[in-house]
């Protein structure tokens, strides 16, 4: 923590705090919600130590980023804008981009937009979009909600009243969510409840902190946040999908081509629940470079903070895989003395 650097900074429209660490080829780490940067914070220093600028940010409506009332400002644009500002900001052409749920969605996003600027990702828990090309999410959400509870038409059904009720309670709300989405308990069993249900009252009771995989201190570091902020920005993500499904619909069956590497775990309910059946088998169809998957016994969906060994030892191994093949390309540029400018010119971008 004593080398961490707090900036902030006017990106994108929006006042951006990020925590920067280290130097060397850039790695960028994006969270998903209710998360702040601190997610991050076991990967951070081992991989600023492996030689590395890492930073990791407040997706905007979370955290200390602005959170903008619109929903309609968390569309593809404004999120993947917020990614290109920050390396804009940051003085980089290139980064190595890491994410999951939300953040891991813009990250897919820019790399239909802006390829050029990734060198690679590094996608934990969510495959892919979860897009069913027939049914917009929202419409899916009302239809499962009208059933029993779920979470995102609560969300968006009574935006005033789920706003409320999670603004009331941050520290029982993360505690239980936290606990909910871990690998020590079931989410889909939340959906039991029936509809009309409020989220705080659907969520099992948590265990007494401190858990294996957090304290009572590292709570804090998210609720003092949520308190000050709240968390309608982090609610706008999902009022905002069908919005960012219509604008992902022309690339529809397109593979995403930026070298791609996967983290999952096995009790990761959005694995279970959100991606279809056997979502691992379709990433070959998914990516032109698919290069690594590896599933993570025995944790769930708050894998970079229930593992954090095994994800940031997954995580170096995978930066030293792109550091050696760009390596072999200059390499194999020299030798053969076909190394084209452009060739060259993306290997000195990414630093390597």
């Amino acid at each position: 923590m004593a080398e961490w650097i707090h900036r902030y900074a006017q990106i994108n429209g929006i006042d951006m705090h990020y925590v920067e660490q280290g130097e060397g080829p850039l790695v960028i780490l994006a969270h998903g919600f209710p998360h702040t940067w601190f997610s991050w914070r076991h990967q951070i220093p081992a991989i600023a130590a492996a030689g590395y600028r890492v930073v990791a940010f407040d997706q905007r409506g979370m955290g200390q980023s602005s959170a903008p009332a619109d929903p309609a400002q968390y569309d593809v644009p404004h999120t993947v804008g917020d990614l290109v500002g920050l390396l804009d900001h940051l003085g980089e052409q290139k980064a190595i981009f890491s994410g999951l749920d939300f953040g891991l969605f813009a990250i897919y996003d820019m790399a239909y937009h802006h390829p050029d600027r990734m060198t690679a990702i590094i996608g934990l828990e969510n495959p892919a979009w979860p897009h069913d090309p027939q049914r917009s999410p929202l419409t899916e959400a009302a239809d499962m909600g009208a059933r029993h509870f779920y979470h995102l038409h609560y969300f968006t059904d009574r935006p005033g009243v789920a706003d409320a009720a999670l603004n009331a309670a941050p520290r029982a709300f993360l505690s239980k969510v936290f606990y909910a989405l871990s690998g020590d308990y079931h989410y889909i069993d939340v959906w039991k409840h029936p509809p009309g249900t409020a989220y705080i009252d659907a969520l099992p009771e948590a265990p007494p902190l401190p858990w294996q995989w957090l304290s009572e201190l590292e709570l804090e570091f998210f609720v003092s946040d949520y308190a000050r902020s709240g968390f309608t920005g982090g609610l706008n993500w999902y009022r905002a999908m069908d919005l960012r499904w219509q604008q992902r619909r022309r690339f529809e069956g397109v593979p995403n081509p930026v070298p791609f590497y996967f983290i999952g775990s096995e009790n990761d309910t959005d694995l279970e629940a959100f991606h279809g059946q056997d979502p691992l088998a379709k990433l070959h169809q998914q990516y032109r470079d698919l290069r690594a998957v590896e599933m993570i016994p025995h944790a769930g969906h708050m894998v970079q903070m229930e593992r954090a060994g095994d994800v940031t030892r997954l995580m170096l191994r995978f930066l030293d895989d792109v550091k050696a093949r760009s390596s072999k390309m200059i390499v194999a540029g020299a030798d053969n003395g076909t190394a084209t400018n452009d060739l060259m010119g993306e290997i000195s971008e990414c630093k390597f």
